[in-house]
């Protein structure tokens, strides 16, 4: 070999490269029956704590007595403060049990396939492979070399808490989802190919949507070994959901944190929206501080939930407006700005409400899961004061602010379905 051939040869061997590592203990359910019992949509998925208290009453095996252990009581008027010493001790508690528990087993060296089946995409296969990757790997100023982009800011004070649950109970729990280009489609026909290769090893079906979400456990070597070089080929990877469970793992110091990779275009995302406190606000004030950097519509509608980016909902005194940003309400070249959620940031709650935080407690943040009518509903009973509705990000801009290096709007994002928590979880020690 030339000596120029050895040096293109070691050139790419040391190139950035995407890493997964099997769980050395992964906690699992031990049937699909057992799936359906523990697993349940994320913690930040709800609106509120009492949301998560009358899921338990329901289902009491779900994987949320140890996640959102505080709201574990019988009753609701009995919940700890989240956090809590107390909460803790009961998310300690309810770990060990999981673990001892008939319902679940210990599976040791596996990586996973997660597959999501969602019915309101019939032409979609979502399949993601999933592990452990290195903390050290996620971009940071410490490690601008990274690979792993993330594109969110981070409160330390919520990565805290994630951290403490970390410590207590001996185990993550959260998955975070991260995306890949993908852009030859190897990795995704070698996961497709293996998942049709035999039946899955337990699955759950998410009644409020209707998916079926679905694990393939692996755990032989060479299979492990093909699926991991696979994967080696993405030179980066971009955190679509967990941004904050990352972070606890590295505060934790466990080296690892718990995720699934999925090839970007198979990914769905939904509408983030807004619910606003602003007393005192008229129709009439907001269409005249806007009119220089929006195209104002009235929409005879009882709903409005915008299907396409640059469109904007805004219910108020009973009535629907459309708006449509102007060429100079935002930067085309700067991905981030482009967002609309960062628009309305800028031009409507900073410059007309005076809601200069982002994260501001005038701003709820509803996820995917509701719709327009929920919205009015909230804004008609007087518990808001306006609903704002956006057309989902699209995966291009979303992968364009990580490649850019840029962060995304906070609460911009609402990937849809989600992973649940609870079907495949990762022991330390």
């Amino acid at each position: 070999m030339t000596l120029s051939g050895v040096l293109r040869r070691v050139a790419a061997l040391t190139e950035p490269m995407v890493t997964v590592n099997p769980i050395r203990r992964a906690l699992v359910p031990v049937d699909s029956g057992a799936a359906q019992r523990l697993c349940s949509p994320n913690y930040d998925e709800f609106q509120s704590d009492r949301e998560i208290w009358e899921l338990l009453q329901v289902q009491p095996e779900s994987v949320l007595r140890v996640t959102m252990p505080h709201c574990n009581v019988p009753r609701a008027e009995e919940m700890l403060p989240d956090g809590s010493s107390r909460a803790l001790a009961m998310g300690t508690r309810e770990m060990a049990g999981l673990v001892e528990s008939a319902s679940t087993e210990v599976v040791e060296e596996a990586l996973f396939l997660y597959e999501i089946v969602d019915p309101a995409r019939p032409g979609v296969r979502q399949i993601g492979l999933g592990g452990m990757v290195p903390t050290d790997d996620i971009r940071t100023e410490a490690t601008p070399g990274g690979v792993i982009i993330r594109n969110e800011g981070i409160r330390e004070e919520k990565a805290r808490g994630r951290a403490d649950l970390i410590e207590a109970t001996g185990a993550i729990i959260g998955t975070v989802n991260l995306s890949v280009d993908d852009v030859e489609n190897k990795l995704l026909n070698t996961l497709l190919d293996y998942a049709d290769g035999r039946p899955c090893d337990f699955e759950a079906i998410d009644h409020d949507d209707g998916s079926a979400h679905r694990i393939w456990l692996v755990t032989a070597v060479d299979e492990i070994a093909c699926l991991r070089e696979v994967l080696a080929v993405e030179p980066h990877a971009y955190v679509a959901d967990g941004n904050h469970r990352s972070a606890a793992a590295a505060m934790r110091g466990t080296g690892e944190f718990l995720t699934v990779f999925f090839p970007a275009h198979t990914m769905g995302l939904a509408p983030y929206n807004r619910l606003v406190t602003a007393p005192g606000i008229t129709r009439v004030h907001l269409e005249e501080a806007l009119q220089k950097t929006f195209e104002i519509e009235s929409l005879e509608l009882s709903g409005y939930q915008p299907k396409k980016i640059h469109e904007i909902g805004l219910y108020l005194e009973g009535a629907w407006l459309k708006l449509v940003p102007r060429e100079s309400a935002f930067d085309a070249s700067n991905a981030a700005q482009s967002i609309d959620s960062d628009i309305l940031q800028r031009h409507l709650f900073a410059d007309v409400l005076g809601i200069k935080d982002p994260r501001a407690r005038e701003l709820t943040f509803v996820g995917g899961n509701r719709d327009a009518a929920y919205l009015r509903s909230e804004v008609d009973a007087g518990r808001h004061d306006l609903a704002v509705t956006l057309a989902p990000v699209t995966i291009d801009q979303f992968i364009e602010v990580c490649r850019q290096n840029r962060i995304m709007p906070p609460k911009s994002t609402w990937f849809q379905p989600k992973i649940r928590s609870g079907l495949v979880m990762a022991l330390l020690g």
